[in-house]
């Protein structure tokens, strides 16, 4: 059985204006990646990558081409259902963590619910499940500061999973952590993966790509196509 399409892009560019200089950042890709799938684009500095995962987060938005997630023309959507769809059907995990150093570990991953207007007894006893699950119920009233930056990436994870989102985009996540912590992180990602959720892996790095079922190489704004790992760095 051929497993549903949650994202697919047709002949997607994107270029960047600045007075008369025009950046091609994204060049004609075309991508299908299905229900339950785990997906790593790989590409050098500069690849294109980002942007094209933020196009896939509704983030930003096509020059060119068609991008439809789980089957609806995202064109075709307004701000309020846009903004829904980042609050609620994707769970965004980020190189920089993007927590807000003045609030606990429990305030940051309350935030999504925060925004959907989910009432405070309930924002906070989905923020805790969150939290135990990546491994931080004892920490739930630290503060950002007060934690590892593989700690903080495990919030910044249990937030983009508080919502019950079917489809995970994580940008570097590795990338300001040490081995220990960023297997710790990938071994995260793959739990998720198994429990049935859509993950596509933005890295430079060819041994963080290798822990998703699927390599796509990106460079100069062109995919070079698609591969299997020859070697998984989890078990």
């Amino acid at each position: 059985m051929t497993l549903a399409a949650v994202l697919e892009l047709e002949n997607v560019s994107k270029t960047y204006r600045t007075g008369a200089i025009e950046v091609e950042a994204l060049r004609g890709v075309s991508l299908t990646i299905r229900d339950g799938e785990y997906v790593a684009i790989m590409g050098p500095s500069g690849s294109g990558k980002s942007t094209l995962m933020h196009i896939l987060g509704c983030l930003d938005v096509p020059s060119a081409g068609r991008y439809r997630l789980a089957g609806e023309d995202v064109a075709s959507m307004t701000d309020a259902e846009l903004a829904t769809v980042r609050n609620r059907r994707i769970g965004f995990v980020f190189q920089q963590f993007n927590l807000l150093p003045t609030l606990t570990a429990l305030r940051n991953v309350e935030l999504p619910l925060t925004y959907a207007g989910i009432a405070p007894s309930r924002r906070h006893e989905l923020a805790a499940s969150a939290l135990g699950r990546v491994g931080l119920a004892d920490r739930m009233q630290h503060r950002p500061g007060e934690l590892s930056g593989g700690q903080q990436q495990r919030v910044a994870v249990a937030r983009a999973l508080v919502t019950d989102p079917a489809l995970i985009l994580a940008d570097e996540p590795t990338g300001n952590l040490d081995s220990r912590s960023s297997a710790d992180v990938l071994a995260l990602f793959a739990e998720l993966h198994r429990s049935g959720r859509t993950i596509v892996l933005i890295t430079h790095e060819a041994d963080v790509a290798r822990a998703a079922q699927r390599i796509v190489q990106i460079r100069d704004g062109r995919l070079q196509g698609s591969t299997a790992p020859v070697v998984g760095v989890l078990p």
